[in-house]
C-alpha cells in the first residue's frame, strides 16, 4: 500500500455532508482561520505562528466554535510542555518504540464509513507486552494524531476506534497505571480535536468489563453510552462496513500489518518533522495570570469535571 493512500480523503456528496456536520461554510471559514492566526500571535506563552492546515483542523474539531478552538489549541501546546513523555524523542525508530510498532498495530484505516468516519483499530499481537511501555504506545498514538492533523485536509465527519482485546490478560490489568491513562485521556479529549463517536471492543472477555470498568470514572457521562462492547465480530459490522475494515475483521480493504507497515514509514518520513516540533509549545513563564499547576490538571478533583467530548 502506497503511503500516499494511507488517509483518503473525503469528497462529493460525502464531502457536503461533512461541511454540514462540522459547522463549515467554505464562505467565511478563511476568516474564522485569520482571526485564530491573530489570537495565536497575541499569547505571550504560545508560539506565534502555526501552519494553517492544523489550525483548520482544530476549527473543524471545535465545530467552527472559535472560543473552543481557542481553549483545545492552548490545551494542546500546554499539554506538550507538560507531557514530555508523550512529546519528546518522538523518533519511530528508537529500539523501543519500533519495537512496539512490531507487536502492536494502531493504524487508522485509509477509507472513510459511509458517513465519513475514520476508523482506528488497535490490537496487541504479544500477550507479553508490558503495561510499563504504556507511555510510548500512547506517544505513538500522539505521533499518528499529530501526523493526521496536517493530513486531514478535508476533515472528517468523527473518529470510530476500534480495541481488539484478545491479549488483553488479568496480569496487565493489574499493571496498568490509572495516571498514565488518565494523562492520556485529556491530552486526546482536550487537546486534540477529535470527535470520537463510537468506541468498540472486540473480541471481548470478562477481563475486558474490568478494564472499561477502570477508565470510565474518567469518562463524561456522554463518551460511557459510546463504548460498545462485541464477543461476535458479526455484531460490530451493524456499526463499521465491511468495506471500510481489512480482512483480519472479515473486511476487505487490505490487511491491517500493511496499512501498519504504511504507517511506519510514514512515521520514519516525519522523523526530522517531529524532532523540530519538540520547541512548539506552550512557555508557563510567560503565561497571562498564574501558570498551569501541573498537579491541579493531572489530580484526580477537577480534572476529568472538566472534559468535554463532542
Amino acid at each position: 500500500m502506497a503511503s500516499a493512500a494511507t488517509l483518503v480523503q473525503p469528497s462529493g456528496e460525502m464531502w457536503k455532508k461533512i461541511r454540514v456536520e462540522l459547522n463549515e461554510d467554505v464562505n467565511t471559514r478563511d476568516q474564522d482561520l485569520a482571526a485564530i492566526k491573530e489570537w495565536l500571535y497575541k499569547q505571550p506563552h504560545l508560539p506565534d505562528e502555526w501552519d494553517e492546515d492544523r489550525m483548520m483542523t482544530f476549527l473543524r474539531g471545535s465545530s467552527f466554535s472559535l472560543e473552543k478552538c481557542k481553549r483545545k489549541l492552548d490545551m494542546y501546546f500546554t499539554m506538550r510542555t507538560a507531557c514530555p513523555e508523550f512529546f519528546t524523542n518522538r523518533d519511530i525508530k528508537r529500539p523501543e518504540l519500533a519495537d512496539l510498532m512490531n507487536r502492536l498495530h494502531g493504524p487508522p484505516l485509509p477509507g472513510l464509513t459511509p458517513n465519513g468516519r475514520r476508523v482506528t483499530i488497535a490490537r496487541g499481537l504479544d500477550k507479553n507486552l508490558d503495561t510499563n511501555q504504556l507511555n510510548d504506545v500512547f506517544k505513538i498514538a500522539m505521533m499518528i494524531g499529530d501526523i493526521r492533523l496536517k493530513e486531514e485536509v478535508e476533515g472528517v465527519g468523527g473518529d470510530i476506534y476500534i480495541l481488539d482485546a484478545s491479549v488483553v490478560s488479568p496480569s496487565h490489568l493489574a499493571k496498568l497505571s490509572p495516571s498514565v491513562i488518565k494523562k492520556f485521556l485529556i491530552c486526546v479529549q482536550e487537546a486534540y480535536p477529535v470527535k470520537l463517536k463510537e468506541v468498540h471492543v472486540v473480541n471481548a472477555s470478562p477481563i475486558v468489563d474490568k478494564l472499561v470498568s477502570i477508565i470510565k470514572p474518567f469518562l463524561k457521562e456522554k463518551m460511557k453510552n459510546r463504548i460498545f462492547t462485541h464477543t461476535d465480530i458479526n455484531t460490530l459490522y451493524e456499526y463499521v462496513p465491511k468495506e471500510v475494515l481489512p480482512v483480519e475483521y472479515g473486511g476487505t480493504c487490505g490487511s491491517l500489518k500493511e496499512i501498519n507497515d504504511a504507517w511506519v514509514k510514514k512515521l520514519e518520513d516525519y522523523t526530522e518533522w517531529f524532532k523540530q516540533q519538540e520547541s512548539v509549545k506552550a512557555n508557563e513563564a510567560y503565561r497571562p495570570g498564574k501558570p498551569t499547576n501541573y498537579d491541579e490538571l493531572f489530580g484526580i478533583d477537577g480534572s476529568f469535571r472538566q472534559l468535554s467530548i463532542d
